[in-house]
């Protein structure tokens, strides 16, 4: 399934026989680029070393080369279809998948659809500034990427929206354009995406942790036995693998100066020679991780467990699973606070179903931790970063009510409030980062706080001019 890029709208649904479908998304565009050029990269450019995709195949589905941002050509591209695709979970379980949305679910199939395609232009708009200080045109480049590809998969769920959802699936894809992330008025959705991207240690941050949700949320949504939700979000999936990627290799080249910083000055303290020191990296993992799994919900969901039974929204890899795909028996270990202490209770699988789907989110986060500790490990220092207890500064779910250290105790409110600073990002930790966000713009440089990658883009070196700046 090749796409169309003679199209004002490049498609692989074949958009021009819908005309009155193809002459709803051309209305939508003009406020898509209008939302891009006010809330989209700050930075001007002339053009930039972008992976447009091509093709939904497995092999060859991208091609790079250089594009003017403006002109990046964004559209609605569905995973190919299989000839006999049964829904493979819920009451439904055997038959086959729908092509068009059953109405007693067409609420919840809406709004599913609506908060996912809110996350993917918040996190362009928290982004927004970030180019202003790239510590090399690499890095510069990786942001452009992650942005024009969120910017994509916000197309994907508007035309969703516009094709299954009639009036108000419209109404909703103009309103993924009204809100906008930490606006007072009109938020974005999702607390996270309402937080603040202000330095390139957050962006790598958010694109390892909160990214990482997102590949775990669009991996249960192309269970989905709604067809074309699941061939859009299994497609998105493609393109999801780079924005982690920038994140797991931007903290592991941090990581990677910080301990040459501190071998050559033989101190932890590297703040003063242009370095973001251990215990910072640390608290930016516990805020950024903690921020991250409120985004999975309660522990406890009826509507998880409703969306499962009616086949909307699966686990993570449901056909891989060995059970009965019905969850009628089984259940599940689940932590919370009980008598001042970490409790542990058992709660039937079907109603732990977010929690289900954090763990598998938990163990892939464990990796990279691993991977960073080995450049630390390598740099024969003995400091290690760790993940926080899942209660950690969490606002959602059974520990939002109380304060959890990263080790896993419960203390109370002026305990917490005393040692808050030693967990999270303080203001000074915060003030020393973004003293260091200093713009590289010349081929082949880069900051000072950060190491260069072991290998450039599409075969390309490092020193390649990834971005041309107007």
């Amino acid at each position: 399934m090749s796409i169309d890029y003679s199209e004002k709208i490049p498609n692989n649904v074949d958009l021009a026989s819908d005309r009155r479908l193809q002459r709803a998304l051309e209305s939508w565009q003009p406020n898509f680029l209008s939302w891009w050029k006010t809330m989209g990269p700050a930075v001007p450019t002339q053009d930039v070393y972008l992976r447009t995709a091509v093709d939904v195949g497995k092999e060859g589905w991208a091609q790079f080369g250089h594009v003017a941002m403006e002109e990046y050509r964004w559209g609605v591209f569905l995973a190919e279809r299989g000839d006999d695709r049964r829904i493979a979970f819920g009451e439904q379980k055997g038959e086959p998948v729908w092509q068009q949305v059953p109405g007693e679910y067409r609420a919840d199939l809406q709004r599913l659809i609506v908060i996912q395609g809110d996350t993917e232009p918040a996190s362009v708009e928290q982004q927004r500034r970030l180019g202003e200080t790239a510590p090399s045109l690499y890095d510069l480049r990786n942001l452009f990427q992650v942005n024009v590809e969120e910017g994509r998969h916000l197309w994907a769920m508007v035309y969703l929206l516009h094709a299954y959802f009639g009036r108000n699936g419209r109404e909703e894809a103009e309103a993924l354009l009204q809100r906008n992330s930490g606006d007072l008025d009109s938020p974005r959705i999702l607390g996270a995406f309402n937080e603040e991207t202000p330095d390139w240690l957050s962006f790598f941050m958010f694109t390892y942790f909160t990214d990482r949700d997102g590949k775990y949320q669009l991996g249960t949504l192309k269970e989905s036995a709604f067809d074309p939700l699941s061939r859009t979000c299994e497609f998105m999936l493609k393109e999801e693998a780079h924005h982690m990627f920038v994140g797991t290799t931007g903290i592991d080249r941090v990581v990677t100066r910080t301990c040459e910083l501190m071998r050559e000055h033989d101190t932890a303290d590297i703040a003063p020679h242009g370095g973001v020191p251990l215990d910072v990296i640390q608290k930016y993992v516990n805020f950024h991780y903690s921020v991250s799994l409120d985004l999975f919900g309660s522990e406890r969901s009826t509507n998880a467990a409703n969306y499962f039974t009616a086949g909307l929204k699966g686990r993570w890899q449901e056909e891989r699973r060995k059970d009965d795909h019905q969850l009628t028996e089984g259940a599940l270990s689940i932590a919370s606070v009980r008598d001042g202490r970490i409790a542990s209770d058992e709660v039937s699988a079907l109603l732990a179903l977010n929690l289900d789907l954090r763990n598998e989110y938990v163990k892939d986060c464990e990796n990279g931790l691993t991977r960073w500790n080995r450049v630390i490990e390598r740099a024969g220092l003995d400091t290690r970063l760790s993940l926080p207890h899942v209660g950690f500064n969490r606002q959602v779910g059974l520990f939002s009510e109380h304060h959890v250290t990263p080790s896993g105790g419960v203390v109370g409110p002026d305990a917490w409030k005393a040692e808050e600073d030693c967990w999270l990002p303080s203001a000074a930790d915060k003030a020393h980062v973004q003293s260091l966000m200093r713009p590289v713009y010349e081929p082949g440089k880069i900051a000072g706080w950060i190491a260069p990658p072991t290998t450039g883009i599409n075969g390309k070196p490092f020193e390649y001019e990834y971005v041309h700046l107007s």
